[in-house]
């Protein structure tokens, strides 16, 4: 199990539930199958699958915690169609408009009728508590689907108090900084894509991939104005990503050295999923620290 991507959230006090507890409370909103009506639902599921009916899994201090969420597959084009049918015959059979309020009602009919009938996908979201370093740390790409994770962990333990992490200098500053070859820490290396924009209200953005990010044209860009928002770098030869200036981490990747040991390490399939969580959650422990001082440290004093 390794993330792709981090959404961190800075845990603002002491986080002492164990995982047999945390799992007691999480029971309370576990994940189920849509009734006949509901479009979606949303809870907590066993990170380890079917190979466990726990809804966490720890090693090393770290507890993993998932959600599942379902949703019925009910296309829009479809509903559109039967609707405008609907619409079509009373129109030609009485002889007159069909209002807004009564296409809704037609509408919501439509739905009623479909929904039990429709098919049903799922998606999972990971994320880790980390009690020591004070982090929960959730693999989402988007703010929103991370939100949705954290706003049901408050919801299901009543409080978490949790926020996004800050930072004493501003990270497009520092990502521009190093783009123009300027304190990079060491063990960082520029990689090659980058995402900058003018900072004005409706400047330019410039995407690159695979391109020499020292190079004259990047540079000018750079001396336009533009500054990075979007930096691509390998950390000590253990892991790549993708820095975003609002903390963000995307596209993130282990080496496979580091992949290669958890792989030697494994037996089956759920040993094979211990491994691959202890050794991800020793590289982030040394990574996040490491990413949060060279934005500069972080400001605590927002968080306590």
């Amino acid at each position: 199990m390794w993330f792709k991507n981090l959404r961190l959230y800075r845990l603002t006090k002491p986080f002492d539930l164990s995982p047999e507890a945390l799992h007691e409370q999480l029971s309370e909103k576990a994940s189920r199958p849509c009734a006949g009506l509901e479009p979606s639902t949303y809870g907590w599921t066993a990170p380890l699958g079917r190979h466990s009916e726990l809804l966490t899994h720890a090693a090393n201090g770290y507890i993993m915690i998932c959600t599942r969420k379902e949703e019925k597959v009910l296309p829009a084009t479809v509903v559109q169609e039967i609707l405008a049918e609907k619409v079509a015959v009373i129109e030609d059979e009485q002889a007159r408009t069909v209002r807004r309020n009564e296409r809704e009602e037609l509408r919501q009919g439509i739905l009623v009728e479909l929904l039990p009938k429709a098919f049903s996908k799922s998606s999972r979201t990971y994320a880790y508590i980390d009690a020591k370093g004070g982090w929960l740390v959730v693999d989402a790409s988007s703010a929103s689907k991370a939100e949705e994770l954290v706003s049901l962990l408050r919801e299901t333990l009543g409080t978490l108090p949790a926020v996004p992490p800050t930072v004493h200098s501003a990270p497009a500053s520092i990502l521009t900084h190093w783009l123009n070859g300027l304190d990079l820490p060491a063990g960082y290396a520029i990689e090659d894509q980058c995402e900058l924009r003018d900072p004005s209200a409706e400047g330019a953005v410039v995407r690159c991939t695979k391109q020499d990010l020292l190079s004259d044209e990047i540079q000018t860009h750079l001396k336009a104005g533009k500054q990075a928002t979007k930096l691509a770098i390998a950390w000590h030869e253990r892991l790549t990503c993708l820095l975003c200036d609002d903390l963000s981490v995307k596209r993130l990747r282990f080496t496979d050295i580091i992949q290669e040991r958890a792989a030697d390490e494994a037996a089956d399939e759920a040993s094979r999923f211990d491994a691959d969580f202890a050794l991800m959650t020793l590289e982030l422990s040394r990574f996040i620290p490491s990413m949060m001082d060279a934005f500069g440290g972080e400001e605590r004093s927002s968080a306590d």
